[in-house]
């Protein structure tokens, strides 16, 4: 059985503010759970409905009914499986290579795919603006299907980090230049911009090259690309030009 105040606790912990006063998160469904135990996470807990992850030591999981696992679960449909796993610290950063930055996205569905897309395409390394959602929230978590293990996220105030970058600044703006007409380097910082405004002023600035996808419809009238589709394919021209 889960007590209550296993209860009280995981159900906390979909709040950002419980998440760091705990320094604990969770993460549902078989495969991204397997990631992560796979991984340097420390696990906390595992709850389960049927005998699974029989590498875990019983003294770190339990055996729960399904009324149970909805009582905790953050999912419309509850899984078979959650787990409780420690925040660990925050990596130093790797500056080499391409790095992606992000300025105050807010969409955890929008972080946790932009997550996957970099472990996909090779980049180890995410910073985020202060006001970008947390990497810990469950549904990133989950969005990223296991890629939170594989890729270093740092929090960071944005600016004063750009303004010590030491390489190139790559901004997509819908006035930049063609992407598929621009010869890309192998390293360099890609920021992308908050859903509905785009890179702020103060991150504009930093910028040192635009960069725009080119529409190719005949009215050209989409205001825009979804973000998580837009670092898709900026990631795979980039690493075209390796």
């Amino acid at each position: 059985m889960v007590s209550k105040n296993q209860i009280k606790l995981i159900t906390s912990l979909v709040q950002k503010k419980y998440r760091k006063q705990h320094q604990l998160f969770f993460a549902e469904g078989t495969k991204v759970i397997q990631e992560l135990l796979q991984s340097n996470f420390e696990l906390e807990h595992l709850y389960i409905t049927k005998p699974i992850f029989t590498d875990v030591s019983e003294s770190k999981k339990t055996i729960v009914s399904d009324s149970d696992l909805k009582k905790i679960t953050a999912l419309t449909t509850a899984n078979d499986c959650l787990a409780v796993f420690r925040i660990p610290n925050e990596k130093q950063i790797e500056n080499n290579g391409l790095i992606v930055a992000l300025d105050d996205i807010r969409d955890p569905g929008n972080l946790g795919t932009i997550i996957r897309l970099c472990d996909w395409f090779g980049i180890s390394q995410i910073v985020c603006s202060e006001q970008t959602v947390d990497v810990y929230n469950p549904k990133v978590v989950q969005a990223t299907m296991g890629s939170i293990a594989r890729v270093n996220i740092t929090y960071l105030d944005l600016d004063s980090y750009l303004t010590d970058a030491k390489t190139e600044v790559f901004g997509t703006f819908m006035d930049g230049e063609n992407i598929y007409k621009t010869q890309l380097p192998t390293s360099g910082i890609i920021v992308l911009g908050n859903e509905a405004n785009g890179i702020s002023k103060i991150i504009e600035e930093k910028v040192t090259q635009k960069i725009a996808i080119p529409r190719f419809g005949n009215l050209q009238l989409t205001e825009s690309l979804n973000v998580a589709t837009a670092i898709a394919i900026v990631l795979s021209e980039f690493k075209r030009s390796c």
